[in-house]
């Protein structure tokens, strides 16, 4: 064991000491919230200049209920189709709406001067449709009517709260806006985790066997020991790494957002914390908004999905290593190394699919079972768990991970043992599945 711990601390010193590690750790978390707010502000400045559209109405009915806006300027002509197509030329379009638009609504053409986009034309048919709707409403004779629609336009905000929690008393509201959204980062941040380390501890094995480095420490070091070591050397750095974001994430939380934000908010978000339906009701603020500070700022909460996190981080990568180092042992370069790992790297994006049916039904059959599979399980399972599922299934989860891991390490150990000797020939998937029935 002190050949193993002199490994770990070589692996971990190598990788926490250079900038490279210090400045992802840092900047990892800020580059989420960066990704998380990046298709707003792209949304946001991505409009270009205003587009003027020249409209041609046969039927005298859509035109003067167009509204301009940020994206769109509506101007009315009176020349024919094609005259306008040809005169407006400094126009971005021209939109012709036929005399039959009630009963055809399909007769509506837009002649462009340039390339369209989804955007523009969902602006214009959108429009279009709600015009012809009032109309056809006109016909039915209600007066009033559109005091009438208006009056009767209202928009719900569902709580939701887990009837097998608690019925004693009001526990903490469910969102499952930001359930969805923290079990999609939580299952990427895992895919990105298994594939990155994973492929550092084979990248590692790689470039010690061209240096002949491994021939020199087996001379007294079990291949097994230095096998175990450098997974848990790695898997060290990763935890370390994990730690830290769970601290500044923790002190921007517990810190730094209640005082950023008004304190009426606060207080709302406190009382939903409490178990207060009537929260959302006293603040003017959006409900999934609300529910989302209210569980950055629960400090118990944000503390459970990093524990998790870290339990599946250090379990995925564990088995997931074994079988990363296994294939780094037995080539001598990247290049043969990509054909080999695709075995190992299926499941991880199989399971990064199996995220999305997740997200849409967490407690279905496939959900739980995928959850369950220790190749698939790190991604999924965490997916799953901001939706606050059982925590015996969380439990076992766990507990198949790291019992998969200890069979693992003894199959890679075999395949590591002879791989680390062999030099200038490739093995096939069945020369390596050869060396797991050597016996030793």
């Amino acid at each position: 064991m002190s050949n193993v711990s002199i490994i770990i601390q070589r692996e971990f010193n190598e990788r926490v000491r250079k900038k490279s590690f210090i400045i992802t750790t840092l900047l990892m978390p800020l580059l989420m919230i960066g990704l998380m707010v990046a298709p707003a502000l792209i949304m946001e400045y991505s409009r270009g200049e205003q587009k003027a559209i020249a409209v041609i109405d046969e039927s005298g009915l859509v035109a003067p209920h167009l509204e301009s806006d940020e994206e769109l300027a509506f101007e009315r002509t009176e020349l024919p189709t094609e005259e306008a197509r040809k005169a407006l030329t400094d126009k971005f379009a021209v939109l012709y709406i036929g005399s039959d638009i009630l009963t055809n609504p399909n007769n509506v053409r837009l002649y462009a001067n340039s390339s369209s986009s989804l955007s523009v034309e969902s602006n214009i048919t959108g429009q279009i449709e709600r015009i012809l709707e009032a109309e056809k409403l006109k016909s039915y004779n209600i007066e009033n009517l559109q005091q009438i629609m208006d009056e009767v336009k209202t928009s719900v905000n569902m709580q939701t709260f887990r009837n097998d929690k608690s019925q004693e008393e009001d526990t903490q509201a469910q969102s499952s806006v930001v359930a969805t959204v923290l079990g999609y980062i939580l299952g990427f941040i895992l895919y990105m985790f298994l594939l990155i380390y994973g492929s550092m501890v084979m990248q590692s094995v790689i470039e010690e066997k061209n240096n002949r480095v491994l021939e020199v420490m087996v001379s007294s070091v079990r291949p097994f020991d230095l096998m175990l070591g450098k997974i848990l050397g790695v898997a060290s750095v990763a935890v370390v790494q994990v730690l830290l974001w769970g601290v500044l994430i923790c002190g921007v939380g517990a810190l730094v957002m209640p005082h950023l934000m008004p304190a009426d908010v606060m207080a709302s978000a406190q009382a939903m914390q409490q178990g207060m339906p009537d929260a959302v009701s006293a603040a003017d603020m959006n409900p999934e908004m609300l529910q989302a500070i209210a569980a950055m700022t629960d400090l118990g909460y944000v503390l459970k999905i990093f524990g998790s996190l870290l339990l599946f981080v250090l379990g995925g990568y564990l088995l997931y290593s074994a079988m990363f180092a296994a294939v780094g042992s037995a080539v001598d370069n990247i290049q043969d190394a990509s054909q080999l790992q695709m075995p190992i790297t299926l499941p991880i994006i199989l399971a990064l699919l199996m995220m999305l049916a997740v997200i849409k039904d967490p407690n279905s059959s496939m959900a739980f079972w995928f959850s369950m599979i220790p190749f698939t399980s790190p991604v999924v399972m965490m997916a799953r768990i901001p939706y606050d599922i059982p925590l015996w299934e969380i439990g076992l989860s766990l507990a198949l991970l790291y019992a998969s891991f200890v069979g693992m390490v003894w199959f890679a150990a075999k395949i590591y043992r002879v791989g680390i000797f062999m030099y200038g020939k490739k093995p096939t998937l069945k020369e390596m599945f050869k060396w797991i029935r050597y016996k030793y």
